[in-house]
């Protein structure tokens, strides 16, 4: 295997003059960034450097330096800019680092030439031996607080460059931007050395330019904004960031037609959202791999795609199952860990579990551990968190959750003399020393005891985690919750969470009864019929002629606190009065009896949700009402316009029998950010809880209606739920 340096040479030699770095300080040909790294590489010999550290955001000056390294045979130890400072001491002091490689000038550095300095540090006598042949040390954010070094050769990265080009030989990529840190192996290895292997541009911006802040935090509008200007061939994504991404193409606010792939890892994909993804014209493809490995280890691309699964293995490794089903890897392995003994297997357990098919696509089951990995692709052992739970809090116990999610929650149990204000300030105390990764949004308090008797620990006292899970809801539903004050595009101590934020938050396992009926896959799958749609339709008739009537009853309860909500609901009256005579406009042009369904019954679920929420207005709290709100224009927004494209193509049905989900798609849209506004300045305690119980049951009763939904079955048959 010739090494990258040489493999980079031969690139140079085929496109000289072609772009190879594009950044806001200007654009390099192939030939002037060989020439630029070799001349860093000569004056980091000429000073006698063996191992540095690499900070700073995604610059030219980053991969110049970075390629140096390799050139000169200096040990590189990216730094990630969302490590602590503790985190980032350790990594210092246990790699043993002559100094640290910057892109900007400041005290103590030597300019070094093309952007970059050199810090020296002094030698320290926490160092611990490292691997000969080692090139790289990726330091991973560590499943708990401590990273860990995975040491690397300048082999083992060539084989896996060398490996993604050959597989992905037969696309025409011709232009790369990063927007994970440089410092994440698989955007350094597969975003950077892959793209200039291949002849194609990378592209590099400051991630705050691209709405990206720490490891987990990212402000979407932005972010769609940069990809619709630089209009990339390809990127490299999370999957959190995959969700975005096709959001924003469903909602018409990402242009997908210039992306011909997009690769998505770091943590499980639903194969719904490679779905949605391709259907929005969204070229996304899951791939698997892990740091040891050189970040990747099987991918799907074009033409050798099986949704489901994470591809086949790459050329570079053999992929195989022990008698435990989990995943193992041959070949292409990390050199060790640093500070460990050397490895004697050949072989890596992943602690994986999975699968591989008769065609050899490899299917990943879940994880033999308890490990959490965010649906930013960060890995969190919950047992870390538990104990400073524990530590911090006085917590009797604590159980840490969030697995697929952005951020992690937990639930912990308290002594009865233990404040929620004294409590909150332990919390915050401790969010402020963790990495931003790892930092709780929503901590849920009970003063009762997990039991083994009700399966929820052992016998020694350890969490059950699949039980917890399974009665997650239950469990959550007597327990008073603390938001945290913090966000995770701010540092420790920012601003406190926005109310439609929790509200979002709060609601967010209840939102999922909805979204994830059995209609809405019957629909994909073509199950969908005519009777299905009039039924659906029916109810919707049935609870939006009650919207104009809620509202008025909900404007002459609230008190005069809220006077600036009764002014929102004039105005909401005026935008939706009438509606329900659209649905059956929409109805007669089914072949529907209008006045049939008028004087008709609805299901026993939207009997419910509506008298439920008369009921909260009018012997409770009238704000209740806005939890319709939240769950109607909410669901309008992600289910109506895609739907109902796909409803009407299955059914062939005229335009005029979608005027309800066509102008609920679109109008809600801007109904929503109206109510994501009124929301927030909703600061009473008793209000804010009792719009978040209302949108919780509105979830379940609606939801309850969607299940009910009469859909096709293999036999034809109709399958009901009972409300």
């Amino acid at each position: 295997m010739a090494a990258l340096p040489d493999m980079l040479a031969a690139q140079v030699g085929r496109t000289p003059e072609r772009i190879a770095l594009k950044s806001p300080a200007g654009e390099m040909t192939f030939r002037d960034l060989y020439a630029a790294a070799a001349g860093l590489a000569a004056r980091l010999e000429a000073r006698g450097v063996a191992s540095v550290g690499l900070t700073g955001d995604n610059t030219s000056a980053w991969v110049l330096a970075d390629l140096a390294c390799l050139m000169a045979g200096v040990v590189c130890v990216p730094v990630p800019g969302f490590f602590s400072r503790s985190q980032t001491d350790h990594l210092i002091a246990r790699a043993g680092l002559d100094g640290l490689l910057w892109a900007e000038p400041g005290p103590g550095r030597d300019e070094l030439g093309q952007g970059v300095w050199l810090e020296s540090l002094p030698v320290t006598a926490a160092a611990v031996r490292v691997p000969a042949g080692t090139a790289k040390i990726t330091f991973t954010s560590g499943s708990t607080g401590t990273p860990k070094g995975v040491c690397l050769s300048a082999d083992q990265m060539a084989a896996t460059a060398e490996a993604l080009r050959e597989r992905l030989g037969g696309l025409e990529l011709r232009h790369h931007l990063c927007i994970l840190p440089l410092a994440t192996l698989l955007e350094n290895i597969a975003g950077v050395y892959l793209p200039l292997l291949m002849g194609a541009t990378v592209e590099l911006a400051p991630l705050g330019t691209l709405g990206m802040t720490g490891s987990s935090g990212v402000d979407g509008a932005r972010l769609m904004a940069g990809l619709n200007r630089i209009r990339p061939h390809s990127v490299i994504l999370v999957p959190e960031l995959a969700s975005l991404l096709v959001d924003a193409a469903e909602r018409g606010h990402l242009e997908p037609g210039r992306f011909r792939f997009l690769a998505v890892g770091g943590g499980r994909v639903s194969p719904d959202l490679l779905a949605r993804g391709r259907r929005a014209g969204l070229p996304l493809f899951e791939g698997y791999g892990l740091s040891e490995c050189g970040s990747v280890v099987a991918l799907n691309v074009p033409g050798q795609d099986r949704p489901g699964t994470v591809g086949q293995p790459l050329a570079h490794v053999r992929v195989a199952l022990d008698d435990d089903r989990q995943i193992r890897v041959h070949g292409n392995t990390h050199l060790g860990y640093l500070g460990d003994p050397l490895r004697a297997d050949e072989s890596l357990g992943t602690g994986d579990l999975g699968r591989l098919d008769s065609d050899g696509f490899l299917r990943v089951d879940g994880r033999s551990k308890n490990l959490l990995i965010t649906s930013f692709g960060r890995n969190v052992s919950p047992e870390w968190l538990e104990s400073e739970l524990v530590q911090a809090v006085g917590a009797r116990q604590a159980v840490v959750f969030g697995d697929g999610e952005p951020h992690l929650r937990a639930l912990i149990t308290v002594t009865q003399d233990q404040s929620p204000a004294r409590i909150a300030d332990a919390l915050s105390a401790l969010n402020d020393r963790l990495p931003d990764y790892a930092r709780l949004a929503t901590v849920y308090v009970r003063e009762q005891l997990l039991c083994q008797a009700e399966g929820h620990i052992t016998a020694n006292g350890r969490p059950v985690r699949s039980r917890i899970q399974t009665d997650l809801t239950a469990l959550l539903a007597d327990a008073t919750h603390i938001d945290m004050t913090f966000s995770l595009m701010n540092p420790p101590g920012g601003f406190h969470m926005a109310f439609f934020d929790r509200l979002q938050q709060e609601t967010e396992d209840a939102r999922k009864h909805v979204t994830e009926a059995p209609v809405i896959r019957a629909i994909q799958e073509d199950r969908f019929d005519l009777e299905s749609y009039i039924w659906f339709l029916t109810q919707a008739y049935h609870h939006v002629k009650h919207t104009v009537p809620l509202m008025m009853a909900c404007g002459g309860r609230l008190p005069e606190r809220l006077e600036f909500v009764r002014k929102a609901l004039v105005e909401y009256i005026e935008e939706e009065y009438g509606h329900h005579e659209w649905i059956l406009d929409d109805l007669e042009a089914c072949g529907a009896d209008r006045e049939s369904i008028r004087q008709g019954k609805p299901d026993t679920s939207i009997k419910l949700m509506v008298a439920y929420l008369y009921d909260q207005i009018d012997r409770g709290n009238p704000a209740a009402f806005f939890g319709m709100v939240q769950v109607l224009e909410g669901t309008s927004i992600e289910l109506a316009t895609p739907l109902g494209e796909q409803i009407q193509k299955q059914l062939g049905l005229p335009d005029e029998a979608f005027s309800y989900l066509y102008s609920h798609g679109a109008l809600d849209q801007e109904h929503f950010e109206f109510f994501r506004k009124l929301m927030n300045e909703i600061t009473d305690a008793d209000d804010q809880q009792a719009i978040i119980e209302s949108a919780r049951m509105v979830y379940r009763l609606y939801g309850d209606m969607l299940h009910s939904i009469p859909v096709q079955t293999g036999r034809k048959e109709s399958q009901h739920e009972a409300a």
